[in-house]
């Protein structure tokens, strides 16, 4: 499961990066109300779409 993950995250450097860049600045630093509220909508876009692309758990 993680070999998928990390697979996923290495094929993809540019949407990995930008996810990782917004998480740890929303994370560690506090940007105004606004641009944080438009980088928490892109990682949430971007967390949507890694997660229908991985598929960890079929149903």
């Amino acid at each position: 499961m993680f070999k998928n993950v990390i697979a996923s995250l290495i094929d993809q450097p540019i949407l990995t990066s930008l996810f990782l860049s917004d998480f740890f600045i929303l994370l560690f630093h506090r940007p105004p109300f606004f641009f944080s509220l438009l980088m928490f909508s892109a990682l949430l876009g971007m967390t949507m779409y890694f997660g229908q692309k991985l598929a960890l758990f079929k149903v």
